[in-house]
């Protein structure tokens, strides 16, 4: 079989390859990395690979914490000790300079990259290690290589010349490494240990070739001893030659501490300096072989990082502790050498020598001999060669390496070498190898380079010193961020400033479109109120010392004094009445320029001119106009501080205000006199200047928190006036407030009367009934016009049957008032500050939502409601309305019958038992309550959160502890673990984001199972969840690679290309990027900068108010996420750290959403005809246009359109307000902003009947938590404003499934309208009385909350109730038979009625759209309701 696949190879393959090529490899190519070596460990001497100890490895916790002080001494000091001595001591056995930089050529790979046995001596690992550009004699070693590995393809080459490039390549690689294979075990490594390594037996391939570390200390310590303090330089004819220094001075030899990562040295340029360099280590003699370290070694060896000098000596004794090297007796004894008991033992003749080396170093070790560490134990035992300990772990290391190596040149099995060739080799020595490449006369050199005796050529002029070297360059500490702090900071500054930016943009914008709108709508803010008002003085009013000055213009009219402010806007109004004493103080310092003009029961005006000539101008005019108002005055000058200190401020009288209220109200409710608020014993004076104080109207006013010139202000404060002053006393206010607050019903109701009889005739004739009204409801901007008052009074006076009267006396006044005698009982004024007794009102909100009437509005629970006539049971447990009602004897004397009053009926109590529980037992049932309301939304944010917080931790983890050895991780720790775990996050979150906005998807899935386990509902609320968590994980990423950039801004060179090697080259320069390289000029800093930006914008314009302000703006930025994709995939993309993974997460995700995007443009571009379009009150735009063919959707549901006249690009969206079964559909559009305007403008009336309308373009329908409404056998559908839209096609729907004897599982649907006021959404009234029309079965109830009146136990409220039911049953507002109230809904209370209501009903659906403070509110009220366990209320809510 093999032989066929063989002969099949050869016929397809032979024939394509030239011939002089064929067998020109015939070998298996050895890796350079040293894998695959062995064919059975395919890992064993491969570089990276795990070190083979030879002694069991010792630690201070016994598995990786190393020893250290105080247990042993401190590196520093040993070195100090153990090894300082005097430098220029000759070799004891003549070995030269350049087998010591041999040494270090050959063992610097071995220590460093853990190479291939197979690169022990190859330029693979040895040529292109770190180490070897470490100094110029190390690179003359590795130059020289070079060369004898082009010489011998040179040589080749001429042998073969049809040999290929890569042909040539391996034959010369194979040679070189075989050469130096040779060298280095059978010429070297004799000549270093003095012994000769046993005879090579052939490949072992079960022995383990890797590197121990017991050699990584002894191979390399040694050597150090016998590095001289500088190195000769010397050309082919032995003459020494001069070195010139980087100062540009002449020494006699390169100093060895200042040539470390010296690439530029003015000695050497030339290819002939190299040689002279290698010649000239070729006839020195090295330091002398003992425990001696030169200083250039010792205290000046290249620091790491950012510190320039370090102990090599200390460095390498920390680095065996940390890799747990054992002690010096522990290694003897386990590599079988003879035990050492005493200290003189360990070197005998350095004991006669230099005995207080070893004195100095037993005291460091506290005269323990079994804490003496490996490397100073195996230095001190060295004298003229390495020691014992040594040199066995040296022999040992290399015969490992030579007999572990499957490619090592003597193994014959491999098919390398030829028994000629290896024979050849072997006689091949580095004399040779010089020899050969450097083209020296063969007698200017001697045969062993590594040795030099006396007799041999070109010997050196003496033996080198530090005297006569320069001095070593002293360590510094080199700082790579000197003058980068300030522009680091102001980049970081202007980054986090992006969101200020985007926020400034946004308010311009936001301004801009606020600016353009007005134009748009032609509302011109012009304040101007009358053309009498532009005449005037300028002048600023001085408010207060704390109050800032505002400027005004000051008006004299006949009788008052007018003060504007710069729009012309009245601000006060002065009253001159006669008899009043009027004071006016001039300042007589300070440029004579204030003016204070003091009033009678008002606050001061103090006014500040520019010049005295204006003040003179205002005093003159205010002189005649005080004359002619019959008014004295009195005129004095005081300094201005005195008089600014006189003056009455309005805060001032606010407080005096305050204690006059206080005491006014502590009388009439009876409250404690301490509760209300006396002023301290000493204040007494103020107490009775308050007491003594008189209102005026706008005072008044104020305090009902109504307008001065509101007609019911004006007949109230005519009523309560007197003595006609124009101003209120204490006891007339109080006589007026003791009837509001403690009158009967007759007593209120006469009151009444006295207000409207104008004529004071003792009667109220329909004109002034009508005044009466106006004045009640001019608050809601007299949405009744004059006609629709009179037919409202018409109606009124027919049902109580006074049709033929024109004029009502007291007793019919207060007949009319039949139904609301109770209500007029807890009546009260709307004093600003007065609360009312929360029990009444719980009482009469409760009874005022279902009627008695609507009690049973399900046939579900019909049997157990009570019939009508029945008593209701008093307990003393409930809250029951005053009995007192009935009408005077009188009223019901006057028409002989019995009058029916209104009595509010409270709810029965709900069916199911109650049981009393503790607060332990009712948190846990609240928390239980809340479990089950929210379980899918729980379940959907606990997965996705917990999928992103697994990426971040599963990133975090591996960067920390499981990845590659890369070096990152030790350089910026924290910075790795932030930056990658959060980007993993991210990736997910903005990914997955896109599902939330996928509608049509979301359309459709809501219609399956999954809506059982995923609230859709909530789709843009997780989006918003994503978003927000994503942002604050992006601040985190940014902080992440911030401390990344700092720590790679001051890291080297050196360091930042072992961690970047495809970006960073070490130049030797060691000095790294600046920090703006990182930001603006790599791919991710770049796009990383460019994204913050996008994102600034986007969140910004996103925001709730910004969004508001201008939906265009927010929808434009909002498209920068196709941008802010695309940044994302080239920001990863660079793979600086880690392989792109961005797209692991967005492939599906991205899928789906363009599929999504696919569906919505297929509609889009339909064109759609508009069918009727009318322009509503309010600003509302009706738009009915044609049904598209297949087109089906549901109630509740939107869409969104665009306007062909308006841009085919700009969609909006809005809800259907057709119901499913009409032939066409429809929207209400409010004109809210320019877009919709401009859409009102464009629908409005043509002029031209034969003019078409617009067309439009349709997207959608998309589907919302309003149309489930029918899954719930009761529904509550609340509406704030114009997020009423949704409903009315839910209600027409439910009205029209009913009509056709449907089945609907909807039983009842109670339809709360929040709105301002009625006036605003007048087209909705429309639809509510079609709705009430084609109600037979009594399944809507309809209730109308006007927030814009006041509480409804103010008197106008009161009376608007009673005056809003005229005829048949309808509101005097809405002309509807829905139940209107005032204020705002107390969504609590509601929905605990309802219980009571539908006790067996166990889950009301409850669906909301509105502002976001309404819907907030009901979702408040649905969370206290479901705390408890009874019905569960479930809310879907749309915020607009």
């Amino acid at each position: 079989m093999g032989f066929c696949l063989a002969l099949a190879w050869t016929l397809l393959v032979g024939p394509w390859i030239p011939t002089g090529a064929q067998n020109a490899i015939s070998w298996e190519v050895q890796r350079f990395d040293g894998w695959y070596n062995n064919l059975m460990e395919h890992r064993w001497g491969s570089k990276g690979y795990r070190l083979q100890r030879l002694v069991p490895a010792t630690y201070a916790d016994g598995v990786y914490q190393p020893l250290g002080e105080p247990y042993l001494p401190n590196p520093r000091d040993i070195s100090n000790t153990a090894t300082r001595g005097p430098a220029g001591q000759a070799s004891l056995q003549n070995r030269t300079v350049l087998g010591v930089f041999f040494g270090y050529h050959c063992g610097a790979p071995l220590g460093h990259t853990r190479s291939s046995p197979s690169c022990v001596p190859l330029a693979d690992a040895a040529f292109g290690a770190e180490r070897g550009n470490r100094e110029p004699f190390l690179q003359a070693l590795g130059l020289l290589w070079f060369r004898y590995h082009n010489l011998c393809a040179q040589r080749l080459a001429r042998e073969h010349p049809r040999w290929g490039d890569e042909e040539l390549f391996q034959h010369a690689r194979k040679r070189v490494i075989a050469t130096y294979q040779n060298i280095a075990l059978y010429e070297w490594l004799p000549s270093f240990l003095q012994q000769t390594p046993p005879e090579y037996t052939g490949y072992r391939p079960f022995l383990d070739p890797s590197i121990s570390p017991e050699f990584l200390a002894a191979s390399e310590q040694f050597l150090s001893t016998m590095v001289p303090p500088g190195v000769y330089m010397r050309n082919a004819s032995c003459h020494f030659q001069r070195v010139i220094n980087r100062n540009s001075s002449v020494s006699r030899a390169l100093r060895v501490c200042n040539s470390y990562w010296s690439r530029e040295h003015p000695s050497l340029q030339r290819a002939e300096d190299v040689d002279a360099l290698l010649l000239g280590m070729a006839s020195q003699i090295a330091e002398q072989e003992d425990h001696v370290v030169v200083e250039d070694v010792r205290d000046f060896w290249p620091g790491p990082l950012k510190y320039s000098r370090t102990d090599h000596l200390a460095s390498s004794l920390q680095r065996g502790r940390d890799l747990g090297l054992p002690s010096y007796t522990k290694a003897r004894e386990a590599l079988g050498l003879p035990p050492i008991t005493r200290w003189q033992d360990i070197n005998p003749a350095l004991s006669q020598s230099h005995g207080t080396v070893l004195e100095a170093t037993a005291a460091l070790y506290n005269q323990d001999l079994s804490l003496l560490e490996l490397l100073p134990g195996g230095l001190l035992e060295s004298h003229g060669n390495p020691g014992p300990l040594f040199s066995t772990i040296v022999l040992d290391q290399f015969v490992r390496l030579r007999d572990g190596d499957r490619y090592w040149f003597e193994n014959t099995r491999n098919g390398l070498f030829s028994e000629e060739e290896i024979a050849e080799i072997r006689n091949t020595s580095l004399w040779d190898v010089l020899v050969a490449v450097t083209n020296v006369d063969p007698s200017a050199l001697q045969p062993n380079v590594f040795f030099w005796h006396v007799g041999d050529p070109c010997p050196q002029p003496g033996q080198l010193s530090t005297e006569g070297l320069p001095a070593c360059v002293p360590p510094v500490m080199r700082d790579y961020f000197k003058g980068s702090g300030f522009g680091f900071g102001v980049t970081i500054g202007t980054l986090c400033c992006f969101p200020l930016v985007s926020l400034l943009v946004a308010w311009i914008v936001a301004r801009l479109r606020k600016r353009n709108f007005k134009k748009l709508q032609g509302q011109n803010c012009q304040s101007i109120k009358s053309e009498k008002f532009v005449e005037g003085v300028e002048a600023l009013e001085w408010q207060g010392h704390k109050e800032p000055c505002r400027p005004v213009l000051v008006h004299l009219q006949p009788g008052q004094v007018r003060v504007l402010d710069g729009r012309l806007s009245v601000l006060r109004i002065i009253q001159l009445r006669p008899l009043q004493q009027v004071n006016l103080i001039l300042s007589n310092n300070r440029g004579r320029r204030a003016l204070l003009l003091k009033i009678p029961k008002e606050y001061d005006l103090v006014l500040l001119f520019n010049l005295e000539d204006e003040r003179q101008a205002l005093v003159e005019n205010l002189r005649v106009a005080l004359k002619e108002s019959g008014l004295s005055f009195q005129e004095w000058e005081m300094r201005e501080q005195e008089l600014l200190r006189a003056a009455v401020t309005r805060e001032q009288r606010s407080h005096l205000l305050e204690t006059f209220f206080r005491h006014l109200f502590s009388q009439v409710l009876d409250i404690d006199q301490a509760d209300a608020g006396t002023l301290p014993l000493d204040s007494s004076q103020k107490v009775q200047e308050a007491l003594t104080c008189e209102l005026s109207r706008v005072e008044f006013a104020e305090s009902l928190g109504l307008k001065p010139q509101d007609m019911f202000v004006e007949s109230m404060f005519s009523l309560a006036d007197k003595d006609g002053n124009g101003y209120l006393s204490f006891r007339e206010f109080l006589d007026i407030l003791v009837v509001f607050m403690k009158g009967s019903p007759e007593e209120k109701s006469r009151l009444m009367f006295r207000m409207y009889d104008f004529d004071e005739n003792g009667l109220i004739s329909k004109d002034e009934f009508i005044r009466m009204l106006r004045s009640f409801i001019e608050i809601s901007n007299n949405c009744l016009s004059k006609a629709q008052l009179a037919e409202v009074v018409e109606s009124m006076f027919r049902e109580s049957g006074f049709q033929d009267k024109e004029e009502l006396t007291w007793e019919d006044f207060h007949f009319m008032l039949r139904d609301h005698d109770s209500e007029l009982r807890f009546t009260q004024l709307c004093v600003k500050g007065v609360e009312v007794p929360e029990g009444i009102k719980d009482l009469c909100r409760r009874a005022s939502y279902i009627s008695q009437d609507k009690l049973c509005p399900s046939p579900r629970v019909g049997a157990r409601c009570p019939r009508s006539d029945v008593e209701v049971e008093r307990t003393p447990q409930r809250l029951q309305c005053p009995m007192d009602t009935d009408p005077p004897q009188e009223v019901r004397r006057r028409f002989g019958k019995k009058v029916t009053l209104f009595q509010p009926r409270l709810f029965t109590e709900a069916h199911r038992q109650k049981f009393q529980r503790s607060r332990r037992h009712q948190t846990v049932q609240q928390f239980k309550r809340f479990i089950e309301n929210y379980r899918r939304h729980i379940g959907c944010v606990a997965v996705f959160y917990t999928i992103a917080a697994g990426l971040f931790l599963e990133r975090a983890y591996y960067y920390a502890f499981a990845s590659p050895p890369s070096g990152i991780a030790q350089t910026t720790f924290v910075g790795i673990i932030l930056s990658r775990g959060t980007a993993a996050s991210i990736s997910f979150m903005f990914s997955y984001i896109l599902l939330t906005m996928c509608r049509n998807l979301i359309t459709f899935l809501r219609e399956t199972f999954l809506n059982r386990y995923v609230p859709f509902d909530a789709a843009v609320d997780f989006h918003r969840l994503i978003a927000s968590t994503a942002l604050v994980l992006t601040v985190l990423h940014s902080a992440g690679h911030v401390v990344n950039v700092y720590l790679f801004s001051i890291s080297p060179l050196s360091i930042l290309s072992c961690l970047f090697p495809g970006l960073f080259h070490d130049d030797g320069s060691e000095f790294p990027q600046k920090y703006y390289w990182w930001f603006f000029q790599t791919v991710p800093g770049l796009t990383g900068v460019m994204m913050l930006l996008v994102l600034a914008v986007m969140y910004v314009f996103a925001s709730r108010h910004f969004r508001r302000c201008s939906f265009r703006s927010f929808w434009l930025t909002h498209h920068l996420y196709v941008l802010l994709y695309v940044l994302l995939i080239i920001h990863g993309s660079f793979a600086l750290i880690q392989l792109p993974r961005f797209h692991i997460f967005f492939l599906v995700p991205a899928l789906i959403y363009g599929g999504d995007k696919l569906v919505s443009l297929s509609r889009k571009k339909v064109e759609i005809g508009v069918v009727k379009a009318e322009l509503l009150p309010s600003g509302v735009t009706h738009l009915q246009f044609q049904r598209p063919q297949g087109f089906e959707y549901k109630s509740g549901q939107w869409v969104r359109i665009a306007c062909l006249a308006l841009g085919t690009t700009e969609y909006h969206p809005f809800t259907l307000t057709s119901a499913p079964h009409e032939d066409t559909l429809s929207l209400h559009i409010r004109a809210a902003g320019p877009w919709t305007t401009r859409l009102r403008e464009i629908y409005s009336p043509p002029t031209n009947g034969c003019a078409r309308y617009p067309k439009l373009y349709l997207d959608g329908p998309f589907g919302e938590g309003h149309q489930e409404w029918h899954k719930f056998e009761v529904s509550v559908l609340v509406g704030g404003g114009i997020g009423v839209t949704p409903f009315a096609s839910i209600l027409k729907d439910l009205v029209f499934k009913s009509s056709v004897s449907c089945q609907v599982f909807c039983k009842k649907i109670y339809f709360i309208w929040v709105t301002r006021t009625q006036r605003q959404f007048e087209w909705l009234a429309d639809i509510i009385r079609e709705v009430e029309e084609n109600d037979q079965q009594d399944l809507v109830s309809v209730h109308i909350y006007i927030t814009q009146l006041a509480e409804k136990f103010d008197l106008r409220t009161t009376m608007l109730v009673r005056q809003g039911r005229p005829g048949r049953n309808r509101s005097l507002f809405t002309g509807l038979r829905s139940v209107t109230h005032f204020g705002r809904p107390p969504f609590e209370a509601f929905f605990n009625s309802l219980q009571e209501v539908h006790p067996q009903v166990r889950k009301i659906g409850v669906f909301s759209c509105g502002p976001p403070g309404m819907t907030k509110n009901v979702e408040k009220a649905c969370q206290l309701i479901n705390r408890q366990d009874r019905t569960h209320f479930s809310h879907h809510y749309e915020n607009f």
